[in-house]
């Protein structure tokens, strides 16, 4: 009876997401061409009101209170240790700081919107558990309804082997074989350009979105500033009408990091711009100013090495499955694309920042670079931009000013105009 239960939960998820993509696929394809959409709008979201968490190191219950019954699918994943919970898109209006503090067998959990039409809840774990039970209560003796989550300690044998065989830390597939552990956004972006327009690509990536808030300051997170930086760097860019500008997302949604590489190789992407706002910990100081990071095996200094260590965790924040990571490929033909597109995103690294220190302050060391999972496609030229410190109220003044953001965006523009010169004359020749 269990497991015909499951099997039903598990289908209206599946139908339901289903539902949801191909409803916002068309409000997403407008959104390139107009304003972001906003995927709460106009819809009535079941709410999440408040949360608990009871029990111990060998028991733990996560209880979720809503005001009407959903669908879920609950799930573990290993390296790190978490449990992921997927439900149709949530209005949650939770207290300030819910899940920063853990219980027993769970040490900390995030939530948000992972893709359109859905939100999800990942749980960071203290060690090998499994999901002892789950289940919707119905609303009950003046008890609302309720998502409930039992999750109970075991070893790490015992862990490994209760996890689907696609899972496993011991089954990673093969490049060829390795498919997206998160349905790709039906973003119109990713769709390949229109025949007989020859004018170059550039893919625009704010970073972080959706269920991964990045760093925060003053109330405010930087998936919005940099959303907002992006979309005034798009509108720029468009302005111009020399470029076709893609944006890898253009609302509050959870894009893996391979899923954003992906967009810039579909498109044949003459440049990929990347767009955050770093933070350091109170115990390592202050720093201001904007840095420009390229790929390096190695990093060059160790704020750099930090910074993209955090970065790339982002596929673990939104709950990817790591194992289904692609294996590094020798393939010496990719070495030698690898080689001539770093040498072109030095080159591209160079003329941003002698652009942006005219209207911008840069920080003391304004060229860095790092094994940053982002900028890792063998055949675009990459960068990531660092506006600024949010940890640095100057930094933070100038990240939310209309005025400032406006300033950089120009600058911008105008350092890829330099870099993508000479091909826009090939491509006007060949008209």
């Amino acid at each position: 009876m269990a497991s015909r239960a499951n099997q039903r939960v598990f289908r209206g998820w599946v139908l339901l997401c289903a539902a949801a993509l191909l409803c916002s696929s068309a409000s997403i394809g407008r959104a390139t061409e107009g304003e972001a959409p906003n995927p709460a709008a106009g819809s009535n979201l079941p709410i999440a009101s408040e949360v608990r968490l009871a029990g111990d190191a060998k028991q733990t219950r996560f209880v979720l209170d809503l005001d009407r019954p959903i669908q879920f699918r609950a799930f573990a994943l290993a390296d790190p240790y978490r449990v992921i919970v997927d439900i149709p898109q949530v209005n949650f209006q939770l207290k300030a700081g819910a899940g920063t503090a853990g219980r027993g067998l769970i040490k900390a959990f995030r939530y948000g919107v992972v893709m359109p039409g859905g939100s999800r809840i990942v749980f960071d774990l203290a060690g090998p558990a499994k999901i002892a039970n789950s289940y919707v209560l119905e609303a009950a003796n003046g008890q609302p309804p309720r998502l409930v989550l039992e999750l109970e300690q075991v070893d790490r044998t015992t862990f490994v082997q209760s996890l689907g065989a696609e899972s496993r830390p011991e089954l990673k597939p093969a490049i060829s074989d390795t498919v997206a552990s998160i349905p790709a956004e039906p973003n119109a972006a990713a769709k390949p350009a229109a025949s007989g327009d020859a004018r170059p690509v550039v893919v625009i990536d704010p970073g972080h979105g959706g269920i991964d808030n990045g760093t925060q300051a003053g109330g405010t997170n930087e998936k919005e500033l940099v959303l907002g930086f992006g979309l005034a760097l798009r509108d720029r860019l468009e302005k111009s009408g020399k470029y076709r500008v893609v944006m890898t997302r253009t609302d509050d949604t959870f894009i893996p990091l391979t899923d954003r590489v992906k967009v810039a190789r579909n498109q044949s992407a003459a440049l990929f711009v990347s767009i955050h706002a770093d933070a350091l910990p109170r115990r390592e100081g202050d720093a201001q100013g904007a840095t420009i990071y390229t790929l390096s095996d190695k990093a060059s200094d160790a704020e750099a090495e930090r910074l993209a260590e955090a970065e790339n965790k982002a596929d673990a924040i939104g709950g990817v499955n790591l194992t289904e990571e692609p294996t590094e490929v020798a393939d010496i033909l990719i070495e030698l694309a690898q080689r001539e597109t770093r040498t072109f995103s030095n080159r591209f690294a160079r003329l941003l920042m002698g652009e942006m220190k005219t209207t911008v302050r840069m920080h003391k060391h304004p060229l860095k670079s790092a094994g940053f999972k982002v900028l890792k496609a063998p055949d675009v030229p990459s960068v990531l931009v660092e506006l600024g410190y949010v940890s640095n109220k100057a930094d933070f003044e100038h990240l939310v000013s209309e005025s400032w953001r406006n300033r950089t965006a120009g600058a911008m523009a105008q350092a890829i105009d330099a870099f993508l010169a000479k091909r826009l004359a090939t491509a006007g020749a060949g008209n």
